[in-house]
């Protein structure tokens, strides 16, 4: 056998291990080289706050997974944050027992991301254009609601929903990792995320297929409008009030973890086990950064940079695959 002939049978198996450990490398490499920049790193109050700080964005980028896996995208998620975490509060001062917010808050946020896949679905507008609107809508709304101030005074009840500890582990860190079995489970083991997939594949053949299309592309933009409800009672409770700017920017690092973590803008390839990585390797720079002092106007330069090596990673094994 040639050294050229080797060399082919070897490369897909070297590409095949490069895709699916890759990131899990880099992730580890990035938490070598923090760990050596900082003593403050490698210490358990440090990682509990890492997890802590991830969870909000890790809980909107497995909404925006679901749509990046259907093809599309959601630019709303910030706004859609926003402008729940200002009901919520409002609902929590009038009175409603929590667990009536949460659901209230839930529903709220589930109705807005399928007003985004109407238009999407039926009214047949760029998924870019619609979130970019929704965002700016929702966003203005929020100002009405609040009169650009914070809202505050929330019940006992909302306040320690994102402040305890079951177990030592924060309870944000207990939602997000209950979100991720619960999306994960949908979209692997549900003919509801195998349509996602298929979707995301190919319209076309999706279509011919016999799959219902249209109500596809309206329930995961529900569903991302879902986990951003989430999100914002989580960010709310945290917060202790609702802020007019909350969420402010948020839409950016969801698709920066998707993407960092493998799945691909195209659609139909990917998984929410990626995103959390994904949301985690953002989560750590910003911690590690922080650590170090690194300006903040420097900081969005390293984030940008590492979504365009990520992509630059997933087009060269996508091209030597093909």
């Amino acid at each position: 056998m040639s050294q050229a002939h080797a060399r082919t049978d070897r490369s897909p198996a070297w590409r095949q291990l490069l895709s699916r450990y890759g990131l899990w490398l880099v992730f580890a490499a990035l938490l070598a080289i923090a760990s050596l920049l900082s003593d403050r790193f490698l210490t358990v109050p440090n990682f509990l706050n890492i997890a802590r700080q991830t969870s909000v964005n890790a809980l909107l980028a497995f909404g925006m997974t679901a749509v990046i896996l259907k093809g599309g995208i959601d630019l709303s998620v910030g706004s859609i944050l926003a402008v729940v975490g200002v009901i919520a509060v409002f609902l929590d001062q009038a009175g409603v027992p929590f667990v009536g917010t949460v659901l209230l808050s839930l529903a709220a946020g589930g109705l807005i991301g399928s007003l985004n896949g109407v238009m999407v679905a039926y009214g047949k507008i760029a998924p870019f254009i619609v979130t970019l609107a929704a965002l700016t809508i929702w966003r203005g709304v929020t100002l009405v609601l609040t009169d650009g101030s914070p809202l505050s005074k929330l019940s006992p009840a909302f306040q320690a929903f994102g402040n305890v500890s079951p177990l030592g582990v924060p309870s944000p860190v207990w939602l997000a990792l209950s979100a991720l079995l619960a999306t994960w489970f949908l979209l692997r083991r549900t003919g509801w995320g195998r349509g996602i997939y298929a979707l995301g594949s190919s319209e076309d053949a999706a279509r011919f297929a016999g799959l219902p299309v249209d109500r596809l592309k309206v329930s995961v933009y529900a569903f991302s409008g879902l986990m951003s409800a989430l999100a914002a009672l989580l960010l709310t409770s945290r917060l202790n009030s609702a802020q007019p700017t909350a969420g402010s920017g948020f839409e950016l690092d969801a698709i920066a973890a998707v993407v960092v973590g493998g799945t691909s803008l195209a659609g139909g390839r990917g998984g929410v086990i990626g995103t959390l990585l994904g949301a985690l390797i953002i989560g750590v720079l910003n911690n590690a950064m922080n650590l170090l002092d690194v300006n903040a106007f420097y900081q969005q330069i390293v984030k940008g940079l590492v979504i365009v090596g990520a992509l630059l990673f997933e087009r060269f094994l996508s091209s030597r695959s093909a």
